[in-house]
């Protein structure tokens, strides 16, 4: 599991990045949590630095293969 810290977004409660893995995970208020593979570290602070973060993550989400976790 990685562990996620609560970010200021309308859509996404939580942020965690593995770097080791490459692995980013989000998890959306509505619930839902992603991970998004080979994502380079420097995309991770990107995130973390933009005005929007959901907005960002929308814009460059399709760019990295992705699995829903199970709600366990």
């Amino acid at each position: 599991m990685i562990e996620r810290t609560p970010v200021e977004s309308s859509n996404i409660k939580s942020i965690g990045y593995d770097k080791d893995g490459k692995t980013l995970a989000v998890e959306f208020k509505n619930g839902g949590i992603y991970h998004y593979h080979d994502f380079p570290k420097t995309a991770h602070t990107e995130l973390l630095g933009a005005k929007s973060i959901g907005g960002h993550l929308n814009k460059i989400k399709n760019q990295y293969k992705y699995t829903k976790q199970d709600d366990k």
